[in-house]
């Protein structure tokens, strides 16, 4: 089973899904720019609508704690757009902490984490159906980083859920990967974000040796990285029979990726990317474990030890 905010549905009924999104969201207050807000709720009904319309029949929404959640909302947007959305809970990296939880250690993050995933997100009645994105910063792990991941990792070994990163730049994915192993979860609870970003493909294909899944999530945003790249490298890596372990995704933040504001709004990974996929001959087969089959079995609730 997999936990939206609408409820538990099975896994076959998951259907397409974008594994790393943002709908309603705020970095405003770090980043000082806000062309990081989304909170135009019609304006999410229409992006999502436009996603539906591709084929998009599920989406995974990493906004936690801190970076503007508002799970309320989403099962507003679920119900008019019919889309599956999974809420999360989480906190994501320094310096987007809530102040209260800055100082915290494993043992309190992987409390609160626990606390909402088995009671629901204040009284809002929704449960969270992942942990994330709890992330690490450019090139190093900052000590409340670690507390954090390792917090989410003891949340997900109590509760059954799946962890999903954020690596910066697609940095410290094989330490990430380590800190969870050590702490007891199995390689199906854990989704290694942004690895799309990292250039330097041995690290990549460590992680992907590890046996976890892996987030090509940031597709389309090629001032980070052209997508030729990525899809140089999710060939080879799919050539390489690592078909099973890839999800695929946009990780949509602003106002300006939206289509209404003439960006390439969340079905570029359906009408775009994977038609190319296609052209490089890529099969359905592979296709639908990218897109399907990989998301429903990495959010399915895993039995508690």
């Amino acid at each position: 089973m997999i936990q939206t905010v609408r409820g538990r549905i099975t896994t076959d009924d998951f259907g397409v899904c974008a594994a790393h999104e943002h709908l309603s969201i705020d970095l405003s207050k770090v980043k000082n720019d806000p062309d990081t807000i989304l909170d135009d709720e019609e304006g999410m009904i229409s992006e999502l609508n436009h996603f539906y319309r591709a084929g998009g029949r599920s989406l995974i929404e990493l906004t936690n704690d801190g970076m503007g959640r508002n799970v309320s909302r989403l099962k507003t947007l679920s119900e008019k757009s019919n889309v599956h959305i999974v809420t999360c809970t989480g906190f994501y990296k320094n310096p987007f902490i809530p102040d209260f939880a800055n100082s915290w250690d494993r043992h309190q993050f992987a409390a609160y984490f626990i606390r909402e995933i088995e009671e629901g997100i204040g009284d809002s009645g929704i449960f969270p159906g992942i942990i994330g994105e709890v992330g690490t910063s450019l090139n190093e792990m900052k000590p409340v980083e670690k507390e954090l991941i390792i917090g989410a990792g003891k949340a997900a070994l109590a509760t059954g859920l799946t962890v999903s990163t954020h690596t910066t730049l697609g940095t410290m994915g094989r330490e990430q990967v380590e800190m969870l192993f050590n702490v007891g979860l199995d390689k199906d609870q854990i989704i290694i974000g942004h690895q799309d970003l990292n250039p330097n493909k041995n690290e990549v294909l460590e992680v992907l040796r590890s046996g976890v899944y892996i987030g090509f999530d940031t597709i389309g945003k090629n001032n980070y990285r052209p997508d030729e790249e990525r899809l140089s490298y999710l060939i080879d890596f799919i050539e390489r029979g690592f078909q099973k372990q890839i999800l695929l995704s946009a990780d949509l933040t602003r106002k300006s990726h939206w289509k209404k504001h003439g960006g390439p709004g969340y079905d570029l990974v359906l009408n775009k990317f994977v038609p190319i996929l296609r052209e490089q001959g890529v099969s359905n087969h592979v296709i639908d474990d990218l897109l399907i089959h990989n998301p429903a079995n990495a959010l399915s609730i895993k039995e508690r030890l």
